[in-house]
């Protein structure tokens, strides 16, 4: 990720140092994927592990991933945090004392449903319940994404992150028993607008979309749409 393939054998090796650094955690999820937060942040910056107590406290952005841990919402290693690390990590922020959600209200599952539902205008599961109430702006962020772009979580990964080949075809399972078969054969040059004419093979059938190239950055003039969680939007 991050285009940071070519640079495995540093990832791995700045994970290995940014364990010690936060000394010796146990790594299961979620801690082992902080551990590999910190390390992309690292990499990326060009900082190294050894050198993150001598930076000023709180002046770095680091993950939130990151605070959330050393803060003590993951719970505490035996021991505590290294004290320099958890100081630079926090700066003025305090970590927790005693068990993370110790002091939390009690919650009305159903009444919580309820407000997601009029927020998302679809009904909550179990699983969209608990996700919204460990991590609320991710899941926000999700369905604020999925509203406008649709279920993605059936597209192959590497269509998800890349898009299609020209010439690749893909099989897309949208429901139990019924299977898309999509593959590109033309992408246009772009006109006056910047926008591009995709032409697929869906089932075997031609199709055609356009798609404003936001790379070209050419200036128009949109109309914006109606936004569904707005009501003040018709």
């Amino acid at each position: 990720s991050m285009g940071l393939g070519a640079r495995w054998k540093e990832v791995a090796r700045t994970y290995a140092e940014v364990n010690e650094l936060f000394g010796d955690i146990v790594k299961v999820t979620p801690s082992s994927k902080v551990v590999g937060d910190m390390t992309m942040f690292l990499v990326t910056r060009g900082i190294k592990p050894a050198d993150v107590v001598n930076l000023e406290p709180g002046a770095t952005p680091f993950p939130q991933s990151v605070i959330d841990m050393v803060k003590g919402r993951l719970g505490k290693p035996l021991g505590g945090w290294p004290r320099k690390v958890q100081q630079v990590v926090l700066g003025k922020q305090k970590p927790i004392k005693g068990r993370p959600g110790a002091d939390l209200k009690p919650l009305n599952m159903e009444r919580t449903r309820k407000k997601v539902e009029e927020e998302i205008h679809r009904k909550v599961s179990d699983d969209d319940l608990l996700s919204y109430l460990m991590y609320p702006e991710v899941f926000s962020d999700y369905n604020k994404f999925r509203r406008q772009y649709g279920d993605v979580s059936v597209l192959p990964s590497s269509t998800y992150f890349y898009g299609l080949q020209l010439g690749e075809e893909i099989a897309v399972d949208i429901e139990e028993g019924k299977t898309l078969y999509i593959k590109l054969i033309n992408v246009s040059d772009a006109d006056e607008e910047g926008v591009r004419t995709l032409t697929f093979e869906l089932n075997g059938y031609p199709r055609e979309v356009e798609i404003a190239d936001a790379s070209l950055n050419v200036q128009e003039k949109a109309i914006a749409k109606a936004d569904p969680g707005n009501d003040l939007h018709v």
